[in-house]
């Protein structure tokens, strides 16, 4: 044992010493190319005392950069995450000041601005060099990778798992946020992505499921973490009752829908016991979480949804490597923008101001922290991981579902996840690995592109108000920008809509192709027949227009020609939109009884031939309505699970249609969330009933679980960790919910 702990130690002194030289080597080579850096005094110097200078500057540099380097990071971690990321550069070339600082006899001299560029050169070079001696010594490898996971397991007071026994496998959920079904078999077959390619010829299988009405992630995320994604009718819609606009993306809302569908289903979700919640709109229940935008609105320090930066940004090398990337990423953008406009591509949007930045905070920031959390949740042998990858997503909204843009990021996201599948190995616990997404994309024109008005022109025009001359443009709702905004301590909100007070004037919301349209003045839902005394132009406005393919009012579909189909008619409502696929009508036939269904829901025309519909915001790779790819993604399992066999009845929905015993398509968000809660209860996973709470208010009393359904079997009992107070659903107010990466 003596003779493998010198072994080990040796094996380590090894590697920090070349570490060390490759680093000497770096700056001697950059002393001689950059003309504001010297390693010398005045008077010259031999070869030999440079030497020395470049390896003594080199060790204060990598000494300081591992002490001081943390605690920094620490000290700033209530600056804007993005800020922080652009002061890396800055502060790692104050280092290497301070570093050259401590070399007697004045033997070095650098610009400021020389500074910070040796700086980065020098922590990528050691970063790299770190990891490529790491990847040849895979026995070293494991044996620090164990080390890390066991120091984990005795400061949370677990179990030794050889003295415990080998634990149950782990569940690894990775969300591919927008990637639909067909997608994913086209970007395998073509080599883009060879080790999902790879894990489906080995040991996995995939399949579609079918979204709801609302096919974007806040109705799907909510449905699969918490079981339940009831009256979500779209990504915004007005409620006449708070006469405010709800949005998904918006941490206010995000929050409240979460209390709603623990409300409603009386359990705290999907990762209640032993669970991470990484990179999503809900935290599932789970302690553990990072980059949660339901989360992300409580005024804690450890709450703050940027806290889950400091693990990840501690690391020098990592912050440099992120930021770098970063800037590389916001020149690729404006690159390929200008090739869009030179080209003549159509269709297409606007790509300018703010977005290259929100495109490079989505595939290299929030892709990178992330990537880093499921590694640690790995290392730390959690049982249940949930984490959403949202950069196909936000590219193919302003690039297209389809081409060389989206193409690119689907190599990135396939290197992330073979990272993933190589630190899985080596993790304290065997992990099943299931990949799935949230929805699709379906390609088209935008409404105000193929038409020249906004459907808000459009809805003012049929109502008889005057409408603006020049036609303006609905801001895109992608998932990345609210994270964006967090990130840099600005409130999300959607424009004057955000809080509508009382008047005559609709209210018109977009949703990718799906739009909901509301009158305040009205109380409650309006009828058709009152919405043809107020507006008798309207609806035949609405119907009659080629980029609109069908209207719900009041229980009743309306399309072209005078088209109608009641929903509680048998087959009315199936024949009239066959054209949108099969369980259409069921989908619109469940909207259609939530209490917050917009007056007028309007779903944009679909090509089923080209598979095109027309968004009603500035995106030519839109979701969230009927009609494409974009209501069927997929789910990717290991064989050594059950097949996903659809449940009749995941969740009590007096709304939902039963699931027909023949049709093995999963439908709907909760139908899936079933399928994943089985396999955890296979794998002896973490769903333990929670009881609620002694005391307190019913505010309170909401937030946590209050049990399972009468019609949910049991879980396995075991015993949870500790909690610190927290509830597993939402954070309790005096109780700062753990908002970190290990």
């Amino acid at each position: 044992m003596r003779r493998g702990r010198w072994r080990t130690a040796g094996s380590a002194l090894v590697r920090v010493l070349l570490v060390w030289a490759a680093s000497t080597l770096t700056m001697l080579a950059l002393a001689g190319i950059l003309p504001d850096f010297r390693l010398q005094s005045a008077d010259g110097d031999s070869v030999t005392q440079i030497g020395v200078t470049a390896a003594w500057a080199a060790g204060a540099f990598g000494l300081l950069s591992a002490l001081v380097w943390p605690v920094l990071v620490r000290a700033l971690l209530l600056v804007p995450a993005l800020v922080l990321g652009l002061l890396v550069f800055f502060l790692n070339g104050s280092l290497l000041l301070i570093a050259l600082g401590l070399i007697p006899a004045g033997r070095s001299e650098v610009a400021p601005e020389t500074a910070v560029v040796v700086a980065a050169v020098m922590s990528a070079v050691a970063s790299a060099t770190s990891t490529a001696l790491a990847v040849r010594d895979d026995e070293a490898y494991r044996r620090r990778l164990y080390r890390l996971a066991d120091r984990r397991r005795r400061r949370q007071g677990r179990a030794d798992p050889a003295r415990a026994g080998e634990p149950p496998p782990g569940l690894l959920l990775l969300q591919l946020d927008g990637v639909g079904y067909e997608e994913l078999r086209r970007a395998c077959s073509s080599g883009l992505m060879p080790t999902v390619a790879g894990l489906l010829d080995r040991s996995h299988r995939v399949a579609s499921w079918r979204t709801d009405w609302s096919s974007q992630t806040g109705a799907s995320q909510l449905g699969i973490l918490h079981g339940s994604n009831f009256d979500v009718p779209a990504f915004r819609w007005y409620e006449k009752d708070t006469r405010e606009v709800m949005v998904c993306n918006r941490p206010t809302s995000a929050a409240e829908l979460q209390r709603r569908a623990v409300e409603r289903t009386g359990d705290g979700g999907l990762l209640t016991l032993d669970g991470a919640s990484r990179g999503n709109l809900f935290s599932g229940g789970a302690d553990q979480l990072a980059l949660v935008l339901s989360v992300s609105a409580r005024r804690g320090r450890a709450n703050r949804s940027r806290a889950g930066y400091f693990a990840y940004f501690s690391d020098p090398a990592n912050a440099v490597r992120t930021a770098v990337s970063f800037v590389a990423e916001v020149v690729r953008e404006l690159g390929q923008s200008v090739r869009a406009r030179v080209r003549g591509d159509r269709p297409r949007v606007s790509r300018g101001g703010l977005y290259p930045v929100i495109r490079a905070f989505a595939t290299v920031v929030e892709r990178d922290v992330v990537v880093a959390a499921v590694i640690g949740d790995m290392l730390a042998g959690r049982s249940a991981v949930y984490a959403d990858l949202v950069a196909y997503d936000e590219v193919a909204h302003h690039s297209g579902p389809r081409g060389r843009d989206t193409d690119r990021v689907l190599q990135r996201l396939d290197r992330s996840l073979a990272l993933i599948a190589r630190v899985a190995e080596h993790a304290p616990r065997r992990y099943r690995i299931v990949l799935l997404s949230d929805h699709g994309q379906s390609p088209g024109e935008t409404f105000l592109s193929r038409y020249g008005l906004t459907l808000k022109d459009l809805v003012r025009a049929g109502c008889g108000l005057p409408v603006s001359r020049r036609a303006g443009r609905t801001r895109s709702g992608a998932e990345a920008r609210a994270a964006v905004l967090a990130a840099l301590h600005r409130p999300v909100e959607e424009d004057e809509e955000a809080h509508t007070g009382p008047g005559s004037d609709p209210v018109v919301l977009a949703s990718g192709n799906l739009a909901l349209i509301s009158f305040p003045d009205i109380r409650g839902r309006a009828s058709r027949a009152r919405i043809d005394r107020a507006h008798p132009a309207l609806l035949a406005t609405l119907a009659n227009h080629p980029g609109v393919g069908f209207l719900l009012v009041d229980g009743v579909v309306l399309a072209r020609d005078g088209r109608v189909a009641r929903l509680d008619v048998p087959g009315e409502a199936e024949e009239l939109l066959a054209a949108f696929g099969p369980g259409a009508a069921g989908a619109v036939r469940r909207t259609d009884g939530f209490p917050h269904v917009a007056d007028i829901m309007v779903n944009s025309a679909y090509d089923p031939r080209t598979g095109a519909v027309h968004a009603f915001e500035e995106q030519i790779g839109s979701h969230g309505g009927l009609g494409g790819e974009q209501g069927h993604p997929f789910l990717m399992w290991p064989t050594d699970l059950s097949d996903p066999d659809p449940d009749p009845d995941p969740v009590p929905d007096p709304e939902r249609e039963p699931t027909a015993a023949a049709e093995r398509e999963l439908v709907g968000a909760e139908a899936v969330h079933a399928v994943l809660r089985r396999w955890l209860r296979e794998a002896d996973g973490p769903q333990v009933p929670l009881a609620p709470p002694v005391g307190g208010s019913a505010a309170d009393r909401a937030d946590p679980p209050a049990g399972r359904p009468a019609d949910r079997p049991a879980a396995p009992v075991e015993e949870p960790p500790p909690t610190d107070g927290n509830s597993g659903s939402l954070p309790s107010a005096g109780v700062p919910a753990r908002d970190e990466i290990r």
